[in-house]
């Protein structure tokens, strides 16, 4: 797929490496924020955005969400998500800065169970000011399992990674 012509010319997607595998992992664990995008279960449009993250080991991200937020209600009418990491750094064109696109489905976690009683404490130690809210009954946490990712490395340095790509 990377050396594929398209009608455009070679395709601009270079072979994925060890050194993108990093990348696309550090960018994963590293993310405080991101930007969600979903569909809109009453309109079928996009919706996209701006939610706290924790990023996993196993390649999968985390979100705490509300259950009278928007993107909320469409996780759980259409699972199929995507996550925008990477922030632009303090100098130069932000569009030279490193940022992957996670493809996912979440699945919501089980209040109660020990996956939750876990989440809820890394969650925590990551975002704690989300004490004020943490055990609100609407809150819930959702984890995005990734089914593939686009990694634009900065200029020149695009790649599609796979689920296997995100482990360590």
């Amino acid at each position: 797929m990377a050396d594929t012509p398209s009608s455009d010319g070679p395709s601009p997607i270079r072979p994925t490496d060890a050194d993108a595998r990093a990348l696309a992992r550090g960018l994963i664990l590293g993310a405080a924020h991101g930007a969600l995008g979903v569909i809109d279960p009453v309109t079928g449009a996009p919706h996209v955005t701006r939610v706290a993250v924790m990023g996993r080991d196993d390649g999968s991200a985390v979100l705490f969400v509300s259950a009278l937020s928007l993107h909320t209600r469409a996780l759980r009418a259409h699972p199929a998500c995507s996550l925008l990491l990477g922030e632009p750094g303090p100098k130069g064109d932000p569009l030279t800065h490193p940022r992957l696109t996670l493809l996912a489905r979440a699945a919501f976690v089980a209040p109660g169970s020990a996956d939750h009683a876990a989440l809820r404490a890394d969650w925590l130690a990551r975002h704690p000011k989300a004490r004020i809210y943490a055990d609100l009954p609407d809150f819930a946490f959702a984890r995005l399992a990734p089914t593939g990712a686009h990694l634009n490395g900065g200029f020149g340095r695009a790649f599609v990674l796979t689920p296997a790509d995100l482990l360590p």
